[in-house]
């Protein structure tokens, strides 16, 4: 391992900086994103920035970019303030991004993916061997002359594509590249080559900008750091030498989390489990999982970004096809990858992309409610409308709908109202595993309690239920019990109430650590 990385002119003495954000401000149909956050990043510098989820860091991310515009505060580059109205705007004056899902385009090359948007062409014709020589030269740059402009990008591994988006930034002159969560596709061999490349690019002078939860990289490649909570700098420009994993931990979490939960029921300890998970696997994704869950039981899946939550889930709903392990439902064996044979048994899923995995928005919301036992309401291969709508009536007043209109199309809900609509599925199918991804993403504060308080309900009628989130606070606040997960590797699994944010939070940089 190597120690942290202090770039060659951050080390010397400190240049001017080459972007400052002054107390940025953002908010979005009036709930704010950002509320006032710091950031400074000099010439040849890895400047680490890290935050819980939601914390504000893509809307961060999006201003330094062009895709949004800040409400208030400042930009300032190479000392002069900025106005950044546009993604090309940013990159005319030098700033790249390389999301966490890279913008690559499969079916062209890696020349055609590395100029797109600023083609090389005379008369509308694309100049190939200029193109490719020139993508050459920068592929060089980056110390990748094994990789061959005329290949098609869709071949190549993650890391692969990963120095394309690299090598496009270049192409348009950056001097400063932010990097969004670039390890969480790579293995291990993979990111100590990103390292190195990192390096060579802060010897050129180019600074970059890493978000990242991973302590371990950050000591190894990091210069400063800076961290962001609810949308707030709650420090900026800390040495990395010089701050702890106790410092970040406190600075990621801050205050004591807010009560807003319902009480928990005791569960019965002597019951069969309704839900038994063993030794599942995705290969590349998460390995050796093993849980159960009883009946009346909320059991929560807790991690950061990349440690394999919701592919856990969609694995055990047969959304993807488990590498090893098995799935028990109620005692019965599922078959791995059938969703109908996981639903057959009694097994929901309520997916976190809501919108476009779980519901059909231009339906009415009776149609929505019934998806997943039309069976239930034909008759002689003919849908029944009317028992659908007496169907969705009785559970849209069970999950406290509003408006409850059958009728309604489902785009016109609020987010709090369409996952109530996937949970009135549910209770409508007699589900007796519920598996609940993001169940509060997009949901505002009132609305979350009233879900919470449909969680539980849902346990104390005997339901077994598992909880995804990127709110720590709501994973510890809903569940019984919770295992902690990191990069696909279960790190320990306890009672909620010996948890907090604190001890998840320490386990994962720990994990990191190792």
């Amino acid at each position: 391992m190597t120690a942290s990385h202090e770039a060659p002119a951050a080390a010397a003495a400190r240049p001017e900086p080459l972007l400052e954000v002054r107390n940025l401000t953002k908010s979005f149909a009036g709930v704010p994103a950002l509320r006032g956050v710091d950031l400074q990043v000099l010439p040849g510098e890895v400047h680490c920035v890290l935050g819980q989820n939601g914390a504000g860091k893509s809307t961060l991310i999006k201003a330094l970019s062009g895709v949004h515009q800040p409400d208030g505060g400042e930009i300032r580059w190479q000392g002069e303030p900025v106005q950044l109205p546009r993604p090309t705007a940013a990159l005319e004056l030098g700033i790249a991004t390389m999301y966490q899902e890279l913008d690559v385009v499969d079916g062209l090359t890696v020349a055609e993916n590395i100029f797109l948007g600023h083609e090389d062409a005379r008369a509308g014709v694309l100049r190939v061997r200029d193109t490719r020589r020139r993508a050459r030269e920068l592929l060089a740059r980056l110390g990748h002359t094994d990789l061959s402009p005329a290949t098609e990008v869709g071949s190549l591994s993650a890391a692969g594509k990963q120095i394309v988006s690299m090598a496009r930034a270049l192409s348009r002159n950056a001097k400063l590249i932010i990097m969004d969560e670039p390890s969480a596709i790579l293995d291990t061999g993979e990111v100590e080559n990103l390292f190195r490349v990192i390096r060579e690019l802060t010897a050129q002078g180019i600074a970059i900008v890493y978000i990242s939860h991973r302590l371990e990289e950050i000591r190894q490649i990091g210069s400063r750091i800076s961290v962001i909570k609810d949308g707030y700098s709650t420090a900026s420009s800390l040495p990395v030498a010089a701050t702890t994993r106790a410092d970040l931990v406190r600075l990621m979490t801050g205050r004591d989390a807010v009560n807003v939960f319902p009480p928990r029921a005791p569960v019965d300890a002597d019951a069969e489990p309704a839900l038994e998970v063993e030794g599942l696997a995705l290969a590349g994704v998460f390995r050796d999982v093993s849980f159960s869950v009883r009946p009346g039981e909320i059991f929560g899946l807790a991690g950061l970004v990349g440690s394999g939550r919701s592919e856990i889930l969609e694995t055990i709903y047969g959304a993807r096809r488990s590498t090893a392990g098995t799935v028990k439902v109620l005692g019965k064996t599922l078959r791995p990858g059938s969703v109908p044979a996981a639903i057959d048994v009694g097994l929901g899923l309520s997916p976190e992309e809501r919108k476009s995995q779980g519901l059909l928005l231009e339906e009415p919301i009776y149609r929505n409610a019934t998806l997943s036992t039309f069976e239930r309401f034909a008759r002689r291969g003919l849908l029944n409308e009317r028992r659908e709508k007496e169907a969705t009536r009785t559970q849209a007043a069970a999950v406290q709908l509003h408006p409850a209109d059958p009728e309604r199309p489902a785009r016109t809900l609020s987010g709090g109202n369409q996952q109530k609509v996937l949970l009135a599925r549910w209770l409508i199918h007699g589900t007796r595993v519920l598996l609940l991804d993001e169940p509060t993403r997009g949901v505002d504060v009132g609305a979350k309690t009233e879900i919470y308080g449909l969680i539980r309900a849902l346990a104390a009628n005997g339901v077994a239920v598992v909880v995804v989130s990127s709110e720590l606070e709501e994973v510890l606040g809903l569940a019984d019990r919770v295992l902690v997960l990191d990069a696909g590797r279960v790190l320990a699994t306890g009672n909620a109430t010996d948890m907090d944010e604190h001890t998840v939070l320490d386990l994962v940089l720990k994990g990191n650590a190792q």
